[in-house]
């Protein structure tokens, strides 16, 4: 029975994940196709495409934030979600009803004539609603890649890369080099382009140079210093001084304030400031607090008082795991207990990589199953965690929750437990406080 604009969201998620042949269908003739045809191409008067291997969310996070509150209408596009479909696209800070995406999906299908993966279906859907809802900016967070990501049919402003490094190599490449070039296929000729990456691939800056693109580089045309009270950030026209701490890592703030300067919106210092003391994003090193803790100590026998700090963050790759390392570094020079990991990964991410820079920090982990095509269970990642680290100290859980409640009854109020690995392993964390 053909699904409708009132079918219940599930059952269109469910449509969508198997309306195609291949999960993952690079390419960009057959949404563009569609596309055009439905005048999707335009969906506000400004675009901001945002690429990178890690960093491209909380980016996108702290742009949303300063446009907002600097006084414009925003559409966010970004994924994947943690919880609800609902969380993917986002119009002046709200998710938007099941209704308004059943609704929207019902309208592309009835017009498209061509098959389409999920992530096109929703890239389309997403643009649809953001051109109803007349916005002033728009901001794409680029799915996989970016020459032939499906966000990539849109013609942006100004594009983004917070960083560079390997993953995703079965469809970008196995080298920087490889992997930069696909990331700079989202710029646009003559269009100012911001790079948060200190080490860019020479791929990248030459595709720029072919393109006439007004580059904007971290460490060359503008820096940020992090000091004991707060961090300033300078370009040669700007200078700013005792910024606040923000809850995403500085080098994204950093990228964020560099494409500030490059936007045709005069964004005063009040409102970076303003911005940077409310930003926050779920699962970026994100710390439990006092009303999540009390429902997380009913798991354990422990009071809310006596558990340990708990962590989470969605950090899945190489790159991610040495920020990581970087905070905890930090972190351990406060406190001076043990480090505990719950660590759930997906089969195709660089497990060794992750353990190279974690390994040093932990003193016990706990390797949980993750579900899914994807998904692998905790005990293939600990042979794999044990043949990296024979000598390492580590168990499996059939779940995330296992692991963690676990952590928990071997933790003491000292020490840190950090439950990290994968979106769906946070995913499966948060779940228990929704």
């Amino acid at each position: 029975m053909p699904l409708k604009a009132t079918s219940p969201l599930a059952e269109w998620l469910s449509y969508l994940e198997n309306s195609h042949f291949k999960a993952i269908d690079l390419g960009l003739a057959r949404i563009k196709s569609v596309a055009e045809k439905l005048d999707l191409l335009n969906p506000a008067p400004y675009v901001i495409t945002v690429g990178g291997t890690n960093g491209k969310g909380t980016t996108c996070r702290l742009l949303e934030t300063l446009l907002l509150d600097h006084g414009l209408s925003v559409g966010v596009y970004s994924s994947p979600h943690l919880l609800r479909y609902n969380e993917r696209v986002r119009i002046q800070n709200q998710d938007l009803s099941d209704e308004a995406h059943t609704h929207s999906f019902a309208f592309i299908e009835a017009h498209r004539t061509e098959s389409l993966t999920y992530f096109e279906f929703s890239t389309l859907s997403a643009l649809h609603l953001f051109k109803q809802a007349n916005l002033d900016v728009v901001i794409l967070e680029v799915g996989l890649g970016g020459r032939l990501d499906a966000t990539n049919i849109v013609d942006s402003h100004l594009s983004v890369i917070t960083s560079i490094d390997i993953d995703h190599t079965d469809f970008l490449g196995n080298t920087r080099e490889a992997i930069a070039f696909e990331k700079a296929g989202i710029f646009r000729k003559n269009a100012p382009v911001v790079i948060g990456e200190p080490n860019v691939p020479n791929s990248m800056l030459e595709q720029a140079t072919r393109l006439g693109c007004q580059v904007s580089r971290r460490g060359v045309d503008w820096s940020f210093q992090s000091q004991p009270e707060g961090w300033q950030w300078q370009s040669q026209k700007v200078r700013l001084e005792n910024l606040p701490f923000c809850q995403i890592p500085l080098m994204n703030a950093a990228t964020a304030l560099a494409v500030v300067e490059q936007l045709p919106f005069n964004i005063s210092e009040e409102t970076i400031r303003y911005a940077l003391q409310n930003v926050e994003l779920i699962g970026r090193f994100q710390t439990l607090y006092a009303d999540k803790r009390e429902k997380l100590a009913k798991l354990s026998d422990k009071s809310p008082h006596d558990l340990p700090t708990v962590i989470f963050d969605v950090g899945h790759n190489p790159h991610a795991a040495a920020y990581l390392a970087e905070k905890l570094t930090a972190l351990k020079t406060q406190k001076q207990g043990r480090i505990l990991a719950v660590c759930g990964m997906l089969k195709d991410k660089d497990a060794q990589g992750v353990f190279s820079h974690l390994i040093p920090l932990f003193d016990e982990w706990y390797c949980v199953s993750l579900e899914g095509d994807r998904g692998q269970s905790g005990e293939e990642l600990l042979a794999k965690l044990t043949a990296f680290s024979p000598c390492v100290n580590a168990n499996s859980a059939h779940s995330v929750m296992d692991g963690v409640e676990r952590a928990l009854e071997n933790a003491v109020k000292n020490d840190i437990v950090l439950v990290f690995g994968s979106f769906h392993t946070v995913a499966a964390f948060w779940a228990t406080f929704a």
